[in-house]
């Protein structure tokens, strides 16, 4: 069994700064990717970070230059870094995981999501 938590949203002003962990636990054999999702309200889910183990992080183009992915792969760790915020930030942020497990099943393993509010 994967566990994916996510931690470290809540309520920003416009301009501010915001923190976000995501650590994947239990049956791995090794991780993939991990990445970042996020909904605003009333919108679609949409792609925000990815970050393959050993490749190039990918952003969607509304986040480039303000947010940064990064990994700690001891940890079964990614971090979202989220700088210059602005109220259409606002969504529920969730972490997932690609991964494989100790059967050698590959899947993909989602938190429950953490709300980002960027407000004045």
């Amino acid at each position: 069994q994967v566990h994916v938590v996510e931690s470290g949203g809540g309520v920003v002003q416009p301009g501010g700064s915001l923190r976000l962990s995501c650590a994947a636990s239990g049956s791995i054999f090794s991780i993939n990717v991990m990445g970042w999702y996020r909904q605003p309200p009333g919108k679609q889910r949409e792609l925000v970070a990815s970050a393959p183990t050993g490749g190039i992080p990918n952003y969607i183009d509304s986040v480039k230059g303000r947010f940064t992915i990064s990994r700690d792969n001891a940890k079964n760790t990614v971090y979202l870094q989220m700088n210059s915020l602005k109220p259409e930030d606002t969504a529920i942020y969730t972490c997932y995981a690609d991964l494989t497990n100790t059967a050698r099943a590959r899947f993909v393993s989602s938190g429950q999501g953490t709300q980002v509010t960027v407000s004045s």
